[in-house]
């Protein structure tokens, strides 16, 4: 059985829900999944305190952890069959009623386009603000994979969506102009 964490550690592990929810959420695309993700991912924690050795990074543990409890989800889940068709899933659809939300969908589904590992490093650099270093340490691979995968990352999600300069980001021109008088 474990024992309650110190208050400083506790409230280090607090702190650091909210990115593993995103990180997670992310990786999973499910917010319900998600949350039992993080929730699974503390628990792991807590009952292995005893690993975690002081002095060294929470969050890339803590992001290891989750990590590595969602591909052994996902291992699980590949062999499960709910929607085969996709018919069901491609019914679900909401009216956007902003042009960032529409941005924002094309961002995500350009994002699950990519390959696994260029997602998984793009955003734990990019988005969760892990160094390349860290980020390397919690994929257990070299800072140069991560660099690489980053990089293919970012020129395949440019390429998705169609941006190839910065006039591609932000509004259309109509809207600017508008916006301008």
């Amino acid at each position: 059985m474990s024992q309650e964490p110190d208050p400083e550690l506790r409230e280090a592990l607090l702190a650091a829900v909210p990115g593993l929810r995103a990180f997670a959420i992310s990786l999973s695309g499910q917010v319900d999944r998600a949350d039992d993700l993080v929730q699974d991912t503390l628990l792991r924690a807590l009952s292995n305190l005893h690993r975690f050795e002081p002095g060294t990074n929470l969050n890339a543990w803590l992001f290891t952890i989750l990590r590595n409890l969602f591909h052994s989800e996902y291992r699980k889940r590949r062999r499960e069959v709910e929607d085969p068709d996709g018919s069901y899933a491609g019914r679900l659809r909401v009216q956007p009623e902003q042009g960032a939300h529409l941005d924002f969908e094309d961002f995500r589904s350009a994002l699950s386009q990519l390959p696994s590992d260029q997602r998984e490093a793009l955003l734990l650099v990019g988005a969760s603000g892990f160094s390349y270093e860290e980020a390397a340490n919690i994929c257990d691979c070299a800072v140069g994979t991560i660099k690489s995968r980053v990089n293919r990352a970012r020129i395949r999600l440019a390429s998705l969506l169609n941006v190839d300069d910065i006039e591609d980001l932000g509004p259309d021109s109509m809207t600017r102009a508008a916006l301008q008088g």
